[in-house]
């Protein structure tokens, strides 16, 4: 298990996809495959054929209150979580045009001057604004992409949406101009539609772990997310690096609208697999905190964004976690059902000290919640 690594910051390093493309060579700090450690989790870059036959889970009989159909649905998402944590679902009840409007209002993100993206660059430990490449993080093996980044809290979407605090759309006119207000309406209905779509899923991972049914549903209701627009630039030499390198996410559960020219690959069965864009689909997957609310059965779902040679990639991504001051811990019922020790394997912890590990002293990876864990008793933190 490799140690934890301290973060650098490398302020020389603006990835400008206008300028990046016409390098003859890609510049060597997004250079991953030369590094000792690319090879460990069979990271190979080989063209790859393989599609990933995750579970399509039908949640229209869940809306229409139909146990049967619902009872089915949890049993293929346990079937999945058990196996890698990944699976996409359709009759989501997330309208067509919200999906389109959301893709289209990306145009004017990303399109943005440079000098004006860099006015809105994130902070080291900050999850708001822009990022390029994420150099403001990290120094090498830098992913090939540009980010921008919307927080979003459950309790303020309470309400009517002419009455809810409207967090995403207040920051993005007060950071990129009332010019942009239509933007940030978009993204603020978007993620009203995906936090309801969240509690749904939260609600058949109680069925499908057997807890008491709104248990999980309870424990998210007024939890915290994050909105990432994400745009992978084409790229000359894309055996060389990722878009996003093979990582868990350390949240408890992500969705992800992706279009169709994909990139996203799982790795399962000691292979890495490519996942098959549905238009009307959403992505599902499991992160390391639910990992670990579920002791541990549910696997957290490793996973890396590929890039391609011709054409740009663009994907949204909703990160949920739980409220600040709520504790992760197995429900006990859990517990006592799991044959052997019957133990708990993970320590209590709260979300804002795991974000705090994987944003200042931790870049995510396949081991970080293991790390986490070692690194947890001498944070002070517990």
């Amino acid at each position: 298990m490799s140690s934890p690594c301290i973060m650098n910051t490398n302020e020389s390093i603006v990835f400008d996809p206008s300028i990046m493309q016409n390098q003859p060579k890609l510049p060597k700090e997004f250079i991953w495959s030369k590094d000792p450690g690319f090879n460990s989790i069979k990271a190979n870059l080989q063209e790859n054929h393989d599609v990933l036959d995750e579970p399509l889970i039908d949640l229209e009989g869940f809306f229409r209150g139909d146990e049967e159909a619902t009872k089915h649905a949890a049993e293929l998402i346990n079937e999945a979580c058990l196996a890698h944590g990944f699976f996409q679902v359709t009759n989501h009840r997330i309208d067509s045009s919200l999906l389109r409007a959301a893709h289209d209002q990306m145009d004017g993100l990303f399109k943005l001057p440079m000098e004006k993206k860099l006015r809105v660059q994130r902070s080291n430990g900050d999850m708001w604004g822009y990022s390029g490449a994420h150099a403001h993080r990290f120094s090498k093996q830098l992913p090939w992409k540009e980010t921008f980044s919307f927080g979003y809290n459950y309790l303020d979407g309470e309400g009517s949406m002419s009455s809810h605090k409207p967090l995403v759309l207040d920051y993005v006119k007060s950071s990129l101009g009332e010019e942009f207000e239509l933007t940030g309406w978009v993204y603020e209905r978007y993620c009203e539609a995906m936090k309801d779509l969240s509690l749904v899923i939260f609600e058949l991972l109680g069925i499908g772990l057997g807890v008491e049914r709104q248990q999980f549903r309870q424990f998210y209701k007024d939890g915290n997310a994050l909105l990432r627009c994400n745009s992978y630039p084409p790229c000359k030499e894309p055996s060389l690096t990722f878009g996003t390198g093979p990582h868990c996410d350390p949240t408890s559960l992500t969705i992800l609208h992706q279009d169709q020219v994909g990139g996203l690959e799982v790795f399962t069965n000691n292979k890495w697999q490519a996942v098959r864009p549905r238009q009307d689909a959403l992505v599902i997957n499991i992160g390391d905190t639910f990992m670990a609310l579920s002791n541990g059965r549910y696997k957290s779902c490793l996973h890396r964004a590929v890039v391609n040679k011709k054409k740009e990639r663009r994907s949204l991504a909703f990160f949920v976690s739980p409220k600040e001051d709520k504790v992760v811990r197995a429900p006990q019922d859990l517990i006592d059902r799991e044959e052997g020790t019957k133990s708990r394997r993970y320590p209590d912890f709260k979300w804002p000290h795991f974000l705090e590990f994987t944003q200042k002293h931790y870049r995510a990876d396949v081991t970080t919640l293991q790390n986490f864990v070692q690194w947890l008793p001498s944070s002070n933190m517990t």
